[in-house]
């Protein structure tokens, strides 16, 4: 289970850097940041995921040059390099927002996940969640990675409620 608090700063970090309307922005890279940005990549909100150094890699190095991998020399260096998508001037990610929090852990099952999707609300161990509206998806963390509640549902899986984002 990783740190809800990376995942409070990643959430910012986002929202941050589509308010700013930057076009390219990088995070940590880790494993779970990885799989949180190749969701978020899935349901739409990035154009590209790149894995790169401290310094942005150019749009033909994104498209022709594999990415360079990762060593035991050069780990502490890699960033995620994320490519924002913007429609009609606006960020398509305009909001993103930690669900769970350190002292609260929101976890869900499939009839909960089930409920959330569909734009009911869902009393949970740790409070009541609101469901989805329109244009908006809710980020789980399962066994099987990070998936967006949709993909969890139909796989059958619960799992944290990470954030949800708009």
């Amino acid at each position: 289970m990783p740190s809800i608090t990376n995942i409070a700063n990643t959430c910012s970090h986002l929202q941050n850097a589509s308010r700013a309307r930057l076009a390219l922005t990088s995070i940590p890279s880790n494993k779970y940041n990885l799989h949180f940005a190749l969701a978020l990549h899935r349901s739409g909100f990035f154009s590209s995921v790149y894995r790169a150094g401290p310094h942005p890699p150019t749009a033909e190095q994104m498209a022709s040059v594999p990415p360079e991998p990762v060593t035991a020399a050069n780990v502490a260096t890699r960033r995620l390099w994320l490519g924002l998508k913007y429609w009609d001037g606006k960020p398509v990610l305009s909001k993103a927002n930690v669900i769970s929090k350190p002292s609260r852990l929101m976890t869900v099952n499939i009839e909960q996940l089930a409920k959330l999707t569909r734009g009911f609300p869902a009393k949970l161990d740790g409070g009541v969640v609101q469901g989805l509206n329109l244009g908006e998806c809710m980020f789980v963390s399962t066994s099987k990675g990070v998936l967006e509640a949709r993909e969890a549902l139909a796989k059958k899986l619960g799992g944290v409620l990470m954030c949800r984002v708009s």
